[in-house]
């Protein structure tokens, strides 16, 4: 099988930005305080782009969403063993936008990031 260098050069790129996110997300943890929403915030992003990654290798378009439901349904169809997976990182979706302004919503606790 011949690899697109596009497809992989693509593929590369999500999963650099959801490592960066993971790392960004670490340094906000240890932060004194924590930043708690930024936390979530780059977690929801870090499962995101590597969702995204997996679509892109598989050549599947997507729609710009951060609903992890949505685009994990469409890796579900691709691998049936990454429900459960998935099924768990769901809750994620509404920290693409949840603690982000505000008077939006009260500061996190600990125990959710």
């Amino acid at each position: 099988m011949q690899l697109d260098p596009q497809q992989v050069a693509d593929t590369r790129a999500w999963l650099m930005k959801a490592r960066n996110d993971l790392r960004a997300a670490e340094t906000d943890l240890a932060a004194s305080p924590p930043l708690l929403e930024d936390v979530l915030f780059h977690c929801q992003q870090a499962a995101e782009k590597a969702i995204k990654a997996l679509l892109t290798w598989h050549d599947q378009p997507f729609r710009k969403t951060h609903d992890l439901v949505e685009i994990g349904g469409q890796c579900v169809e691709i691998d049936a063993e990454l429900e459960p997976l998935l099924r768990h990182a769901a809750p994620l979706s509404e920290f693409a936008w949840k603690y982000r302004y505000p008077g939006e919503s009260e500061e996190p606790p600990r125990e959710e990031a």
